[in-house]
């Protein structure tokens, strides 16, 4: 089992606590979120 098959959750997981400690940051978790997710799309 490799990191990258976990990679979504653990994004995930580590968004929702920043989110919940500094609710300001919400747009900027999200746009990172969503192009790590798309780059890791098109790579597998």
């Amino acid at each position: 089992m490799s990191i990258f098959v976990n990679l979504p959750a653990i994004a995930a997981l580590v968004a929702g606590i920043l989110i919940l400690v500094r609710p300001a940051l919400l747009n900027y978790i999200v746009a990172i979120y969503l192009i790590v997710i798309g780059l890791f799309g098109l790579i597998h």
